[in-house]
């Protein structure tokens, strides 16, 4: 939880999409259920995708979540539809500039469920 905004950060591990380094990135994590997480790649309404995300659908088995103290191998599966529009509008009522952030561009943003995976 960040003092700062009162919201759930974690840390998501990726693959660089070019550089295959790994990229650290804090987002905000929503709990759904026991070793599931919800992310939002708003990148704060532009235009284009954040970097974390296009990291994510290049590399799709290098995904990792640090909560707290553990560390965790995800999938990362993308929302579509109802599922995502739901899951959307959830995270949106939490943090009301998801709203903003959906008018300030044309594209429709990500939502993807972050489910733990066993290695």
């Amino acid at each position: 939880m960040s003092r700062i905004t009162k919201l759930p950060l974690v840390l998501l591990n990726t693959k660089g999409a070019r550089s295959g380094m790994e990229r650290t990135v804090s987002v905000n994590g929503f709990a759904v259920g026991e070793g599931a997480w919800l992310v939002v790649a708003s990148n704060g309404g532009s235009a284009t995708h954040p970097a974390w995300f296009k990291n994510m659908v290049r590399h799709p088995d290098d995904i990792w979540l640090e909560v707290g103290s553990e560390k965790v191998k995800v999938r990362g599966d993308l929302l579509t539809g109802i599922e995502r529009e739901g899951a959307f509008s959830h995270i949106a009522k939490i943090t009301k500039s998801y709203f903003g952030y959906q008018t300030k561009t044309d594209r429709e943003i990500p939502v993807v469920r972050l489910t733990r995976v066993s290695e």
